[in-house]
């Protein structure tokens, strides 16, 4: 990851002048700077599979009942890689990717708790828990569209979390079974995009399609200069957040 920062030379800034917009050509009065940080984002996909592998055999009835407490805690540890994954990706300065893998992070620990303590109608809570996740995912689609590999998680997410919700509160078998057969479908799809990310960051290219579009394609296929596009607005330079 890297991060560029404006060198002043001590000039009258004109974007300073009131009233006159003016953009600079950032390309000679920047400095890279290179993190020792790689992309934490095939780390956070992959602990989606696995999780969502073993949460749906339970649904699916693959484990037996007893097994609650043996998939909740394989799961919990879901809770601290997808944690960290979040702090690097507000580190590498993606609010999308960091939000989503916290969100993701903070939805298996109250599961694996739940599983664990057998609490009082936490079937019906985790319910309301994951219709408020839909609620969330459905916002997260709307702004996530140009990271097709992010889009694409939450796209096949969104069914999964309205049908597990549904299930929680009406207690419907079928429901249940279904929610775990989606969670399959979201290990299939996250498993893809977390070994196409490896590829791509190993070859420095696209190998295979994960469908970038927008900012997030001239983020890998751009040159420095559309990096530097808008950069004195970008969250760290500017002023205030």
């Amino acid at each position: 990851m890297s991060t560029a920062t404006p060198a002043t030379d001590g000039s009258e800034d004109p974007a300073a002048l009131p009233g006159r917009r003016f953009e600079p050509d950032l390309r000679s009065m920047t400095r890279i700077n290179l993190r020792p940080i790689a992309s934490p984002m095939p780390l956070g996909f992959f602990t989606i599979a696995i999780a969502s592998v073993m949460t749906g055999c339970l649904q699916l009835g693959i484990f037996g009942e007893q097994a609650r407490t043996a998939v909740a805690f394989t799961v919990l540890p879901a809770f601290v890689l997808q944690l960290l994954v979040s702090f690097l990706a507000f580190g590498a300065r993606d609010v999308i990717a960091a939000t989503l893998m916290a969100v993701f992070a903070g939805s298996w620990l109250p599961y694996s708790l739940i599983m664990i303590s057998g609490a009082a109608d936490g079937l019906k809570v985790l319910g309301v828990f994951n219709l408020a996740l839909l609620c969330f995912g459905a916002l997260m689609s709307a702004v996530t569209r140009p990271k097709r590999a992010l889009w694409l998680v939450i796209a096949v997410s969104l069914p999964r979390w309205a049908a597990t919700g549904l299930a929680g509160i009406t207690g419907a078998e079928w429901l249940t079974r279904t929610s775990g057969a989606l969670g399959l479908v979201v290990a299939l799809v996250a498993m893809y995009t977390a070994f196409a990310l490896m590829l791509e960051d190993m070859h420095s290219e696209e190998v295979l399609p994960i469908g970038r579009g927008g900012p997030a394609h001239a983020a890998v296929e751009g040159d420095l200069g559309v990096q530097l596009r808008n950069l004195e607005r970008q969250a760290g330079v500017r002023r205030t957040l």
